[in-house]
């Protein structure tokens, strides 16, 4: 954690080869009119081209775009973050996270190792202090940590020849029938589920996923204090 000087918080993250390095921001914004009470939160991710022959420069192909909204889905669904704190007027003025996800080496399980990243840059993140005079914020010294309050983890599957293989590496992938990720809060309900590939999983296969996601997301969060 704390690996970009200039960002208000970040982390990176290393499973196996891959690596993912997440960096947070916060700036002022007005809130969504659906939800004029809470901050906002947006999740972006890059596929950097020196991580895999496989990704290309230019805007985000399909596959960043399915990374960030299956991070940023466990986030917001787990109500990782207690957004209402993050109002400053209602209607008007609140803070703006912005979480950028930035894959440096794709070896394998990519969704793992961001959602990791960015859970961990958040809680490494930053708020500056603040008053509210005549409609306009000024910045006072010192800083407070993000309101996070739930630890969502992220726990992919590959189903290959109707076996299930837990965190699958990059050559996994390339033979998958399909993928399976499936996020939990701490108390092991299921926040968020993404299914990719164009194989199927039984009934049988998905209970049995959702218990093993919900046994290793527990490790890990012991693992990492969280």
């Amino acid at each position: 954690q704390g690996v970009i000087e200039r960002a208000e918080g970040s982390a990176r993250v290393l499973l196996g080869k891959t690596e993912v390095m997440v960096g947070g921001k916060i700036e002022t914004g007005e809130p969504f009119p659906d939800t004029p009470n809470e901050g906002v939160l947006t999740v972006n991710a890059e596929l950097v081209p020196l991580a895999s022959p496989t990704f290309e420069p230019g805007p985000p192909d399909e596959n960043a775009i399915e990374l960030a909204r299956v991070v940023d889905r466990g986030i917001r669904e787990s109500k990782a973050i207690d957004l209402e704190k993050l109002c400053i007027t209602p209607g008007k003025k609140v803070f703006v996270i912005f979480v950028d996800i930035y894959v440096l080496n794709h070896d394998g399980n990519l969704i793992d190792a961001s959602a990791l990243a960015a859970m961990a840059a958040l809680l490494n993140t930053k708020m500056f202090n603040y008053e509210v005079e005549g409609g306009e914020v000024k910045i006072k010294p010192g800083y407070t940590s993000l309101p996070v309050r739930r630890h969502p983890v992220t726990v992919t599957f590959a189903k290959i020849n109707d076996k299930l293989v837990v965190d699958p590496w990059l050559e996994e992938e390339q033979i998958m029938d399909a993928r399976l990720t499936i996020t939990t809060d701490d108390d092991g309900n299921i926040c968020a589920v993404q299914k990719g590939g164009s194989g199927y999983f039984t009934p049988k296969q998905v209970f049995e996923a959702v218990q093993i996601a919900k046994e290793k997301a527990a490790e890990i969060r012991k693992k990492l204090g969280w």
